[in-house]
């Protein structure tokens, strides 16, 4: 069995020879402002971390306050590790959806910028796949009287935001912060 071979059933699997670890996948969402969004998917079973960053910009290693000029590009996301045998992608969707109003252009309530713009980075062709059917599926249903402005691009360079950004929330003793 070749090595490429090996490793997607190894993926099917779940675990890496001889590795007792389950092998997880990674998930990138931008719904807005990140500190709510990290916390909703914290909430998951199966999802192993989470991290509010940046991504989709032009700026190496940007900070909050070179994201906040609106001017590298980024948008405030959360990575999400994630145990595929525990959650599916399909289920980090429907959260993801359920986060924001996907039918707003660079906003979500009061916070205007492009770093609050919906947007799904695919980081395999089959998240690319999922992500264009869920919308396609959203946007049919008739949830919204808008049109689902969400991007779905390649994953990118993700930036790990700074800790104090990291379980905002929860270090402060708050659940969400729905507008």
């Amino acid at each position: 069995m070749g090595t490429s071979a090996l490793r997607r059933r190894q993926l099917r699997v779940g675990f890496l020879e001889g590795d007792n670890e389950p092998m997880t996948e990674k998930a990138t969402f931008g719904a807005g402002c990140f500190w709510g969004v990290e916390a909703a998917f914290r909430d998951i079973e199966g999802v192993v971390d989470a991290a509010a960053g940046y991504e989709g910009g032009h700026t190496q290693n940007p900070t909050y306050k070179d994201v906040c000029t609106d001017r590298t590009g980024h948008a405030e996301v959360v990575q999400i590790e994630y145990d595929p045998t525990k959650v599916s992608y399909d289920k980090l969707l429907d959260v993801f959806w359920n986060e924001h109003d996907p039918t707003q252009v660079n906003r979500q309530g009061p916070d205007v910028g492009t770093q609050y713009r919906s947007v799904i980075f695919y980081h395999t062709p089959e998240q690319e796949q999922a992500a264009r059917a869920s919308k396609a599926k959203l946007e049919a249903s008739g949830r919204f009287k808008r049109s689902i402005a969400t991007a779905i691009e390649p994953a990118q360079n993700f930036y790990r935001a700074e800790e104090y950004h990291q379980q905002y929330l929860a270090k402060r003793g708050l659940r969400h912060c729905r507008i």
